[in-house]
């Protein structure tokens, strides 16, 4: 079964996914958000790849290098055996910057016998959309386009160029190399020098995952997604993206195919505060310069998303010469839900400053800023939390009061309060507590439907929606509260299937949920562990930690029947939850043999 059997590299500029076969089948260049210059994810025969090809006698075997982004493709013919260590080169200038340049190297390492290899590299730039060139130069392959606009891409390395143009066999007796990049290289590349590359990468990644805590449970799964979390952050500007590729289908076959490749302020709060649990504080410092940047007007509202370049407009337009993932159509760029309002964003935002102000209160150099964001965040909830929005799932047709945008307005007034009082400011505590209790007022009254005997999806519904399962975590409500234990219940009931969690079973604009929603079923778990349910809680746990592909990453859907990996790939709401789940569960076991030791 096609599992999104892939890896990503990546340097905090770029990513690239590479198959379990070592083909190179999905890559944006120079950043996250450019036209793709490999892109067979998407097509099979138009999209383009780079694969290295043996006989069908060679076992082939993949892993990550332990605690780094370098993604190692083993091949083995009995003694015949050579590696392809994947990656994208980042460690520390000797300023303290990083070097982070829009290029993969492919380090091909000799193990030992006679391996023999051919490689297929077909690059089309500009998403495919004319015809991709290719010149063999002194020193380097260029491909170039000009048919939507002029563009180029260098690929050096160490074998011969005509026989790698040409597909020919190759017999490895030593190490060797490809490099591919978007601009031409000043210096000509060596074998030396892509080997100290390699070298470096690989430190800046161990000193990256040695900054964060050991955890006594699940460590390998926490520091794989911490790692995949990292790997979507956007280091010029601070933005985290929602996964690194365009439409990979929720549904093989169906439309709902959208672009993740830009920064939502929610996910990107929810990442945030993760890889802040995990000891990361550039990470959270970024992204605040990032929110601060973006609202220079006190009372400017906040668009649900943006570009990682603060780009404010994300036009959506198809791609109608590419066939999509398994012919799922239409292959889309851009994202139109830019337009959207969304009123939990902003509880969402506020929940992480007033985290980073905890975590971080003698390090963080704009407290000013923060606190007139705060301000300006109080401001702009208690004008609109009465009115309708589209919700977290993004719903296209009207707005609705949805439960979890009410119930972040009022973590907004929460967190602002708390704020206030680290920064004593009496008059404003007084002010913003009265607001907050009238949400909470307003929420218990028109949330909690009698009859379904739980919190709904929105005012007046009586549809159930997973995200009010996030009541708890961001304190609304007590776990052991009734009507919370009742809402789990009622959920678990009415939208789990076989341990898988739909969103929303109720039909949308397109149509009924048809798979389930990773992150929702790790939200479940987190709740069942909440309630008491702990032994069920892990068992459920180590079941979908099962459904990852083979390097433990998830995507955003999982097919309930087949358990096949669905939607944009990898997709950082599954990782920040999995982390999330996996830390409850860990410091619950901990505590537990401590106090066994006691004993």
């Amino acid at each position: 079964m096609d599992n999104l059997d892939y890896g990503i590299i990546g340097n905090c500029r770029s990513a690239a996914l590479i198959s379990k076969t070592g083909s190179l089948d999905w890559c944006c260049l120079p950043e996250f958000d450019s036209p793709s210059v490999f892109a067979k994810l998407l097509d099979e025969s138009k999209g383009g790849s780079f694969e290295i090809k043996t006989d069908a006698k060679y076992e082939i075997r993949q892993e990550y290098h332990k605690n780094t982004a370098i993604l190692v493709t083993r091949f083995a013919d009995g003694d015949d055996i050579f590696e392809i260590h994947d990656f994208m080169p980042r460690h520390h200038k000797p300023n303290g910057k990083y070097n982070a340049p829009p290029e993969v190297v492919r380090y091909v390492k000799y193990i030992s016998g006679a391996p023999k290899f051919s490689v297929y590299y077909d690059p089309r730039l500009e998403y495919g959309m004319g015809l991709t060139t290719h010149y063999i130069k002194a020193n380097y392959v260029v491909s170039l386009t000009h048919k939507q606009k002029f563009d180029t891409l260098f690929l050096y390395t160490s074998f011969n160029k005509n026989i790698v143009m040409d597909g020919g066999e190759i017999t490895l007796k030593e190490d060797g190399f490809f490099l591919m990049c978007y601009n031409e290289k000043i210096l000509k590349p060596s074998i030396d020098r892509m080997a100290l590359e390699l070298e470096r990468t690989k430190v800046y990644w161990l000193d990256w995952v040695a900054k964060a805590p050991t955890y006594k449970q699940f460590n390998e799964e926490i520091t794989r997604s911490g790692i995949t979390l990292k790997l979507l952050t956007y280091d010029k500007t601070g933005a985290v993206l929602a996964a690194a590729t365009t439409s990979l289908p929720e549904t093989i076959g169906e439309v709902r195919n959208w672009d993740y490749r830009f920064c939502w302020i929610r996910d990107a709060s929810m990442v945030i505060k993760v890889v802040s649990e995990l000891g990361h504080k550039n990470s959270a410092k970024r992204y605040l310069q990032f929110i601060i940047d973006l609202m220079p007007d006190k009372d400017e509202k906040l668009q649900i998303m943006y570009g990682i370049n603060k780009q404010k407009t994300l036009t959506e337009r198809t791609l109608d010469h590419l066939d999509g993932y398994k012919g799922s159509k239409p292959v889309r760029v851009g994202n139109a839900a830019y337009k959207q309002r969304q009123n939990d964003i902003y509880g969402i935002l506020m929940d992480v400053i007033y985290e980073q102000l905890v975590k971080f209160s003698n390090d963080i150099e704009n407290v000013e800023e923060l606190w007139s964001i705060t301000k300006g965040i109080v401001w702009i909830v208690a004008k609109h939390w009465k009115e309708p929005d589209k919700g977290i799932w993004e719903f296209r047709g009207e707005d609705r009061h949805f439960t979890f945008s009410k119930v972040l307005c009022w973590v907004a007034l929460d967190r602002a309060i708390k704020v206030a009082k680290m920064f004593g400011k009496q008059r404003k505590i007084e002010k913003w507590s009265a607001l907050e209790q009238e949400i909470k007022r307003d929420i218990h009254q028109n949330a909690w439907n009698k009859d379904t005997n739980a919190f709904v999806q929105s005012y007046g519904s009586k549809h159930l929606d997973a995200s009010v399962l996030l009541m708890e975590p961001y304190g609304f409500i007590h776990a052991k509260d009734p009507k919370y234990v009742s809402t789990v219940r009622a959920i678990e009931e009415n939208l789990s299937n076989d341990g898988l969690l739909y969103r929303y079973k109720n039909e949308d604009d397109f149509g009924l949920p048809s798979s389930s929603f990773t992150i929702c079923t790790f939200w479940f778990i987190n709740s069942l562990f909440k309630i008491g349910e702990e032994e069920k809680a892990l068992k459920l746990f180590d079941r979908l930690l099962g459904y990852s592909n083979h390097l433990g990453l998830f995507s955003e859907d999982i097919d309930f029947k087949t358990k096949r990996l669905l939607g944009n790939f990898p997709q950082a709401y599954s990782h920040l939850a999995l982390i999330e789940c996996a830390i409850n569960f860990s410091k619950k076991m901990s505590e537990e043999r401590i106090l066994e030791s006691i004993g």
